[in-house]
């Protein structure tokens, strides 16, 4: 329930600071003194986009803040679901900002506009006049008829299936146009695949090869080479070893007489072995070499294949052909098995859609009960409202598919007249049919939906007299039933019906104007429903009238 309205810097409103009561109140004011202002800020704490224009002038931020008693309504798993604090009063703040920027807070946690408008939703539902266009929407229809039903809980379930199959049915269409494109490529990913598998590629051997090759094209320098560090290193004439085993007999010869020599005579033998093993081992890579045309062809022969590919391929080394190859190979593979997985999916598809049918089905049928319900209350409910012929038909039809809130279509059908055709409710209801249809249903809502606080924005349009009288008897009988009703609205009938009547004005000085918001004392009641009676000059009989309102 809505205990207070806090506004600073919004429009018209420097500040604006009212508490509401329970059960049925009422806000009466001249057109244009600000009532529309007040919705369009309770409307910001609901999560509708914010307007930089909205921010009064001369100002640079406005804060619109509300106050609701949440005990009551069971919405602790909202906020356990959101991570926000609970409290049994919760409190919805609004900020916006001259630079465009807008801050949402619940319970003085900020909140992202998407959490305030759910909660919002659970915790006022304002109807105004464009509202009544909703009658010919068929979401709104059924809507009616889920709320009706108690359908959270089927609707639920439907959903999880619907989106499954949805998803399968998505994934099905994209594999098939897959292998569609795949099938008309084949060829042409087959002949690259063999020529890659042709060529037997291995990682590294690029490496290997050009090593080779370069070997091969110098081998007479190489070997030359080779031959004569091996002769600097062995040759009996000017040789280093036979140099360096002439030091170690004459070190090994003098460590007898002079140890120190025993020292050097071992180092001269470590470099003399390690020497003559680096001689052996060049003596024999010497051998190894040797001028081979025919193996220099063949390794230039399988680099140029090589660098072909990789060309062709516009890659740059072996490894990138060879997960090109891979690649081939996988896509091969998937047009070779998408049949399979396409007849799998279809399977799945066929499944999930059965599945999708029966929850619908379930849905049709509790749609239908309550569809025959919705005629028996607006029959009812709409009589006492001055349409004594009135028929309400309920036209539950079916979809070629399944849609996202199952597979019924849903329309009202509408005749105030005797003997009447039945149409849409839209096309044949008057503005003040359309005003006590809508009361008619949300009156209807509001007995199967524990909504806190309902607003109702001059609903009564178009409607006078005796039929105003009775709309006041619903609403006041919906704010007896533990819920909170405010109706904003232009007669006195339902004016006079409040417990509790606010009033909307404003007021001018020098420099702006400003709308501002106060209850009424009894006395300021009697006036204010005589001014609506009679307009601005009172008289005793509209004063009268007005006490005689009252006293009902």
């Amino acid at each position: 329930m809505l205990r207070s309205l806090y506004i600073q810097n919004y429009a018209l409103i420097e500040k604006l600071d009212i508490d509401f009561s329970s059960g049925f109140s009422v806000i009466t004011g001249e057109t244009g003194a600000g009532k529309s202002i007040i919705l369009g800020a309770i409307g910001l704490l609901l999560g509708q986009r914010a307007d930089v224009k909205s921010i009064r002038v001369g100002t640079s931020k406005c804060v619109i803040e509300a106050r609701f008693e949440i005990g009551a309504y069971a919405m602790r798993p909202f906020f356990e679901e959101n991570e926000l604090e609970y409290e049994d009063e919760c409190i919805l703040r609004r900020e916006l900002y001259a630079s465009g920027k807008s801050r949402a807070f619940i319970n003085d946690t900020p909140a992202s506009l998407a959490q305030m408008k759910e909660l919002g939703e659970m915790l006022i539902d304002v109807h105004s006049q464009h509202q009544n266009l909703l009658l010919n929407k068929e979401g709104f229809q059924l809507n009616v008829l889920d709320l009706l039903a108690h359908n959270e809980e089927v609707l639920s379930a439907y959903g999880v299936l619907y989106r499954e199959w949805r998803q399968a049915r998505q994934e099905l269409d994209e594999l098939i146009a897959q292998a569609a494109q795949a099938k008309a490529d084949e060829d042409y990913i087959r002949f690259q695949l063999e020529q890659l598998e042709e060529a037997r590629l291995t990682s590294g051997e690029q490496e290997e090869l050009e090593q080779e090759s370069e070997t091969l094209s110098h081998a007479e320098d190489i070997k030359a080479g080779l031959y004569r560090a091996d002769q600097t290193l062995s040759s009996d004439e000017g040789g280093l070893l036979p140099a360096l085993k002439d030091c170690l007999n004459v070190m090994q010869g003098l460590q007898r007489v002079y140890p120190a020599a025993g020292e050097l005579a071992e180092r001269l033998e470590s470099s003399y072995i390690e020497l003559k093993d680096i001689s052996q081992e060049i003596s024999a890579k010497e051998e190894e070499i040797e001028f081979n045309p025919a193996r220099l062809d063949e390794v230039n022969n399988r680099l140029n294949l090589i660098y072909t590919l990789q060309q062709k391929h516009r890659v740059a080394t072996v490894d990138e052909l060879l997960s090109l190859q891979e690649e081939y190979a996988s896509k091969l593979s998937v047009i070779t098995s998408s049949d399979d997985r396409i007849e799998e999916l279809k399977n799945r598809c066929e499944i999930l859609y059965n599945k999708v049918k029966a929850q619908a089905s379930i849905l049709t049928k509790t749609r239908v009960a309550a569809a025959r319900e919705v005629e028996k209350q607006m029959a009812s409910r709409l009589i006492p409202l001055g349409m004594p012929n009135v028929r309400f038909q309920v036209e539950v039809g079916s979809r070629k598919e399944p849609g996202t809130h199952g597979a019924d279509t849903v329309n009202f059908l509408f005749s105030a007249n005797k003997n009447g055709t039945l149409q849409n409710i839209s096309s044949v209801a008057s503005g003040g049919e359309i005003a006590r249809v809508m009361l008619s249903i949300k009156a209807m809502i509001a007995g199967a939906v524990k909504l806190p606080t309902i607003v109702f924005d001059e609903i009564d349009t178009g409607v006078s007299g005796e039929i105003a009288d009775r709309m006041a008897d619903i609403m006041q009988e919906m704010g007896d039933s533990d819920r909170q009703v405010i109706s904003i609205t232009h007669l006195p009938q339902i004016a006079a019906r409040g417990r509790v009547h606010y009033k909307v004005y404003k007021q001018d000085n020098e420099n702006e104007t400003n709308s501002h918001i106060r209850r009424l004392t009894d006395e300021e009641r009697v006036e204010e429903l005589a001014h609506m009676l009679s307009g601005a000059t009172l008289t005793e009989a509209a004063l009268n009238n007005a006490r005689a309102l009252l006293s009902k």
